[in-house]
């Protein structure tokens, strides 16, 4: 197969693209006749932006000549950025069902999975594809109540802390964006995402440079992994939360659970415990510490979810191009230095989304970004965070960054007397005055908010880096610091602020137990928490 890079694809056909205009994309690059070129198909498609004059697609496609001595011969003609030949076996996309693998040992206890997060999942389905009968322990619920009780909190302020935007099948990226990118270089990203299209997601994210989801369909995908992971001799126990390990000559032998709502108790024997809890789950953290498991604090981040009109980011990132058909609406991502060296970033960038209540525990607040997959909401949102290290933490204890955590989040709530977020306009808070109304920018978050002073809530050494960092992000993109923009408080959870320690085969000091993904301090998202699931089962 003959790969060929950076080919322009204009806005005006980029709604009448297929494969005749792949072809004759790949010819005119190749200098050949375009009946030479039997196939050509998307391998990666992103838009370039960097001439707001001149905004276009950008693709790489995959290209089937004549023979593979052709493409061969015609990949040394170019240089390597432009064309360059691919064997067939490194093109290849398979899906976690398709995985060749080495069975697992029938004779051993059904290994327990701990968590139904994307490290959860796909971990279980790896060891369910080899045969291993996975049991998988959920505390929230199926994704289809999960969402209903959502629902309640956004308009009754009412909370569930077993299920809500953080506990639940699918972990915290199901009521996001499902952004599916990725910083690794591992060839199980396209596994994962070929498993994600397999279970009813769009085929595009396949080739996006910028691929997601959205947590609307992401839903209706999680049902039908869940499907496919009974079909292969998988379980899923929802509303079902660990609390324990039973231990035998110093490795684990079985796994302590109740059910809930009544706190039954359950006892699962096993000798393989895969630990996918998310990074929200605090009382799995203490009694996991209370065990001596090996862990220590680890730096994380603490900031707000920043709100502008989508249209605003599309006019900065796009130019006059911002509408036109065929262009998605516009994403960012910022970071700058701070004098501190702390610096302040935006992370979870949402177009066309909402920020919404990710809330966890009883009188405390803390929120979140979410986008549907058409992305079609008035206002774009991220997190706009500074970093928090461990000497910030005021401890010693690993546990201390979950306390500096809940007591943010206990004072946001006390400010509104409920699950109503504080907000402020940004010109207000430059200025270090309290908003007392919104202006051009309607906020979207519920069950509602409420002008404010963010620095009520916040410590001192947060809010002072964001003043600094947004008229520096404004240099980067026009209108960042514009005066009606929000800030609505506070963002705590960007990622766990401990890390469960393991060595290179995952694996704990404490024989049998193998902390995943997000909150084993060891991924930092959808994709990357699932290919640190998939790996494990494949090696366990």
């Amino acid at each position: 197969m003959l790969r060929i890079h950076q080919l322009r694809l204009p806005l005006e056909q980029a709604g009448a693209a297929d494969g005749t205009l792949y072809r004759r994309l790949a010819a005119q690059r190749l200098r050949i006749p375009e009946g030479d070129v039997l196939a050509a198909s998307v391998s990666r498609r992103s838009v370039d932006a960097r001439d707001r004059g001149d905004v276009h697609f950008t693709l790489t496609l995959d290209v089937r000549l004549v023979s593979e001595k052709a493409e061969k011969t015609m990949a040394a003609k170019f240089r390597p950025n432009q064309a360059a030949y691919v064997p067939d076996s490194e093109a290849e996309t398979h899906s976690v069902f398709t995985q060749q693998t080495s069975p697992y040992d029938r004779n051993r206890p059904r290994p327990v999975v701990i968590g139904a997060g994307p490290a959860g999942l796909f971990c279980a389905l790896g060891l369910a594809v080899r045969g291993a009968r996975p049991l998988v322990l959920e505390r929230g619920k199926p994704v289809e109540e999960r969402a209903r009780d959502v629902e309640i909190l956004e308009r009754q302020g009412l909370l569930d802390p077993e299920s809500n935007v953080l506990f639940g099948e699918g972990g915290a990226g199901a009521f996001s964006d499902g952004k599916l990118t990725c910083g690794l270089n591992d060839p199980f990203i396209r596994t994962v995402l070929q498993t994600f299209v397999e279970c009813g997601a769009p085929d595009d994210i396949l080739f996006s440079a910028r691929p997601h989801i959205g947590t609307d369909l992401l839903r209706g995908v999680l049902a039908e992994m869940r499907k496919r992971l009974t079909a292969l001799g998988g379980e899923v126990l929802f509303s079902h939360k660990a609390t324990g390990f039973s231990l035998q000559n110093g490795r684990i032998a079985a796994v302590n659970a109740v059910t809930l709502p009544g706190n039954t108790p359950l006892v699962i024997q096993t000798d393989t415990v895969c630990l996918a809890i998310g990074h929200s789950a605090r009382d799995t953290y203490a009694w996991l510490r209370a065990l001596d498991v090996p862990m220590q604090q680890k730096p994380f981040a603490i900031g707000v979810r920043v709100e502008h009109p989508q249209a605003m980011i599309d006019r900065a990132q796009y130019g006059s191009a911002a509408g036109l058909p065929g262009l998605p609406p516009a994403d960012y991502k910022l970071n700058v230095p701070t004098p501190d060296g702390r610096g302040a970033y935006t992370f979870c960038m949402c177009p066309g989304g909402q920020v919404i209540n990710a809330s966890s525990e009883p009188e405390a607040l803390n929120v979140n970004g979410m986008s549907l997959h058409a992305r079609a909401g008035e206002n774009a949102n991220a997190a706009l965070l500074v970093g928090v290290r461990p000497e910030d933490f005021g401890s010693d204890d690993p546990l201390a960054g979950i306390a500096l955590q809940r007591g943010i989040e206990r004072a946001a709530y006390r400010m509104g007397g409920g699950f109503s977020a504080p907000c402020q306009r940004v010109e207000d808070f430059l200025a270090r005055r309290p908003s007392t109304g919104f202006g051009g920018v309607h906020p979207s978050y519920r069950p509602g908010v409420f002008p404010a002073d963010i620095a009520e809530c916040l410590p001192p050494f947060i809010t002072d880096n964001l003043r600094l960092a947004l008229p520096e992000m404004a240099k980067k993109l026009k209108g960042f610091d514009c005066p009606d923009a929000l800030l609505t408080a506070p963002e705590t959870r960007s990622s766990a602020p401990v890390r469960l320690l393991r060595n290179e085969r995952r694996q704990s000091a404490l024989p049998g137990l193998y902390p995943l993904g997000e909150g084993a301090g060891y991924a930092g998202g959808i994709i990357s928490a699932a290919v640190d699931g998939l790996r494990a089962a494949l090696d366990a």
